[in-house]
């Protein structure tokens, strides 16, 4: 059609296709920012759509908040369409060169994939709430008090060099091509997207048992003591089942959202980067080099005790300067 041919002499003439030839592969828009710049507006549209019903109620939405919610969101896309080539794409590429077989897309592969990318999820989710060093960026999707549609865009900017992407890295050595699972790790997320959500019930039973649901991921962000560190799952909740992290929410607990350390202000840089502050102040703290390397690796509820004091001239320690202690469970970081 002419119209068609008119389109093609508008981009032909533009010069993007020379700029988009010289750009170099890590640098060029991926499949995966693709489908994440394609699904913004659709989240936004359903975001106002949900406003539209719940805006009366300050518990379940706050417009200021919202704002810098999809602004979280914002800073995050950033980051990932900036830096995820220089950073991830050399250790995918590597991993795929030596790959152990050459795994085509037919569709049963592509199931297959799309049940590994979520097993995967679910570690690096369990992960991002057990290891400070991610908690520190994880943190800021669950500090918001309240559960709506614009929580799901906050997120952390520094999530691309906090290294979670690592744990996709074993299906490229598989066999995977990691455009797929790129695809495939962005599609979970716009699922996971419509999770966030209160004006959603429970489910038919099956859909339920099988999949990761309003329902299930209300709970997952519950700073109950009950609720912490439960629901890990992206798109499916079996592997929580599974795995032994499944909780239904309970009639006697209404869930409150957020976490049990609030963060202390709303800016865009504090909400990044608090809990990055707080863990290496704790690791700044005195003691055997390896007790304060350890902050990085142990789980965000985890402390040091206090140096044992010195003995006193002709009496003795009393031999209480322990290894480490753990918080009251229920005094949790909020995961």
């Amino acid at each position: 059609m002419e119209w068609i041919q008119m389109v093609r002499e508008v981009w032909a003439r533009s010069g993007l296709d020379a700029l988009l030839e010289a750009l170099p592969p890590w640098l060029a828009m991926d499949e995966r920012q693709l489908v994440f710049m394609l699904a913004t507006p659709v989240f936004i549209g359903v975001f106002a759509w949900e406003y539209l019903k719940i805006r009366h109620d300050p518990r379940l939405v706050n417009g200021a908040e919202s704002v810098r919610n999809f602004m979280l969101g914002a800073g995050y896309q950033t980051t990932e369409l900036l830096f995820a080539g220089l950073i991830a794409f050399p250790v995918y590429a590597l991993a795929y060169h030596h790959r152990l077989w050459d795994i085509p897309l037919t569709p049963l592969t592509a199931v297959a994939l799309w049940v590994l990318t979520d097993l995967c999820f679910y570690w690096m989710h369990r992960a991002s709430h057990r290891v400070r060093w991610f908690w520190a960026a994880h943190v800021t999707h669950h500090s918001s008090e309240r559960m709506n549609f614009s929580t799901a865009m906050r997120q952390n900017a520094t999530n691309i060099f906090n290294g979670g992407w690592l744990f996709y890295v074993p299906l490229a050595l598989v066999g995977f091509n990691p455009v797929w699972i790129g695809v495939c790790y962005a599609l979970s997320l716009v699922y996971q997207f419509f999770i966030h959500t209160t004006l959603v019930g429970r489910l038919h039973p099956a859909i339920e048992y099988l999949f990761n649901t309003p329902n299930h991921h209300r709970v997952h962000h519950g700073r109950n003591p009950a609720y912490i560190d439960t629901n890990y799952g992206g798109v499916f909740i079996i592997f929580d089942r599974l795995f032994g992290t499944f909780t239904q929410e309970r009639a006697d607990q209404p869930i409150e959202y957020g976490i049990t350390r609030p963060v202390g202000g709303n800016g865009l840089l504090l909400s990044w980067l608090h809990e990055y502050r707080d863990m290496f102040r704790d690791m700044a703290r005195s003691g055997p080099l390896l007790q304060r390397l350890r902050h990085l690796w142990m789980p965000p509820d985890w402390e040091r005790d206090a140096p044992a004091p010195a003995p006193v001239a002709g009496g003795r320690n009393d031999g209480n300067g322990g290894e480490q202690s753990l918080r009251d469970q229920g005094e949790s970081a909020g995961h």
